[in-house]
């Protein structure tokens, strides 16, 4: 019983990750498939660039949420009595990821889908909310001099387990730590063709205090 409840919530955190939010809310509202435009990425940056702040900031909100609420899960179970405490973070780690992997291979999708950056930080949220939210300073700062979010994006998800290394952050564990070394792997295997168009000069750059000159 608890071990084919666990494979469901898994399962469950896989779906929940593959709703391809960015497609979805493009056909519905906008008549606008956003992997025909733009860099053709079903995720929230390419939605602000093909439909708008508005739009890009609802899928944005719904990938973050999918990765959050896929890390919560085992919640359930541990107070259902089906997982240990000592094992929880882990159960978070296996669910979360299962979410990642839905938004980058999405069943919906024919298994083609984002690059799991939002999805991934809802997870992180979940399970680490302080070092979370010192990574998406770290995003923007990095975004307000490289101007380039695929580049501000992998220097966030690096600073993930490195923050988790330092004195204040130790309680996270090595579990976490190795964790958020792979999620970062897996996260620059994901934008290769973002970096070969850095090295190129033809990536996409990203103004959020406007152009100069605007």
């Amino acid at each position: 019983m608890k071990l084919l409840l666990i494979l469901a919530g898994v399962i469950l955190a896989y779906l929940l990750g593959s709703i391809p939010t960015a497609v979805w809310y493009g056909k519905r509202y906008f008549g606008v498939d956003v992997r025909k435009h733009g860099s053709g990425n079903a995720g929230a940056t390419n939605t602000f660039r093909v439909l708008g702040k508005r739009a890009g900031s609802v899928v944005l909100l719904f990938d973050v949420l999918k990765g959050a609420v896929a890390a919560i899960l085992p919640i359930i179970l541990f107070r259902m009595g089906f997982i240990p405490l000592d094992q929880l973070t882990g159960y978070k780690l296996v669910f979360g990821i299962a979410a990642v992997v839905g938004h980058i291979f999405p069943v919906y999708l024919n298994f083609k889908g984002g690059k799991g950056v939002a999805t991934l930080l809802g997870m992180m949220l979940a399970i680490q909310p302080m070092v979370a939210l010192i990574c998406i300073s770290v995003f923007l700062i990095a975004l307000l001099i490289s101007k380039y979010v695929s580049l501000s994006s992998m220097i966030a998800a690096l600073a993930f387990p490195i923050l988790l290394l330092l004195p204040p952050f130790k309680p996270g564990g090595p579990v976490l730590i190795i964790f958020g070394f792979l999620m970062f792997v897996m996260l620059v295997y994901t934008h290769r063709k973002n970096v070969k168009r850095i090295l190129s000069g033809d990536e996409s750059r990203t103004y959020l205090l406007g152009k100069k000159g605007d």
